[in-house]
């Protein structure tokens, strides 16, 4: 992501601007950054994981939605697009916005060099703010290794990693459990990730 100008925008010119443009944008508290766009590896492994949750929870009350849908942070004043989220029971819609929800349950953001320092540490402080959200998934898109935060109670969570293709990921919020060979599925480590260094003012 990188900073379009050095100025401060309302929620209604952010909403404004997001819908005429050709690609999304973060809102973090004023400012506007361009979304990088994704490599084949972060597609697939969205994809992956996306599609083992909506077959597994096809007659449950959850709902899995990808990075199309708009998440707002309200105690952090943030709109952004979390890769794959699940939802319990109905989307909480913000200002009655269909493509914008405030419930997620289960965030998960596939890293990459231009995103793995904000999304460990700025953006998943601003993801523990959301009183719906339970387990937070960071999976690595250029190695094998996975890391899972999961909420123990107030202001505590646990981790685990993983990287071996045998191993099992099981969410504690969902009832789901998943593979870590079926998240790498048709994945490429060979290929170089050619993205660009985020200018986020975070150092990574």
């Amino acid at each position: 992501m990188q900073l379009t100008e050095q100025r401060y925008y309302s929620i209604e010119e952010y909403l404004a601007l997001e819908e005429a443009a050709d690609y999304k944008s973060e809102y973090i508290d004023g400012e506007i950054f361009p979304m990088a766009g994704g490599s084949t590896n972060h597609n697939q492994i969205a994809g992956n994981f996306y599609a083992e949750l909506n077959f597994a929870f096809k007659k449950l009350d959850y709902r899995v939605f990808m990075s199309d849908v708009r998440l707002w942070i309200p105690k952090k004043r943030i709109y952004t697009y979390p890769d794959v989220m699940v939802v319990c029971g109905k989307p909480e819609y913000y200002n009655n916005r269909t493509d914008t929800i405030t419930n997620s349950r289960v965030i998960i953001e596939v890293l990459s060099a231009s995103t793995k320092g904000y999304d460990r540490s700025k953006k998943f402080e601003g993801y523990r703010t959301i009183p719906t959200l339970e387990e937070y998934l960071l999976i690595d898109q250029n190695r094998r290794y996975i890391e899972h935060f999961s909420k123990t109670d107030d202001k505590r969570w646990s981790f685990a990693e993983y990287n071996e293709l045998d191993e099992t990921i099981a969410l504690a919020s969902v009832s789901f459990e998943i593979a870590v060979a079926d998240i790498y599925n048709k994945v490429n480590f060979e290929q170089v990730d050619q993205e660009i260094a985020p200018e986020t003012g975070e150092v990574e």
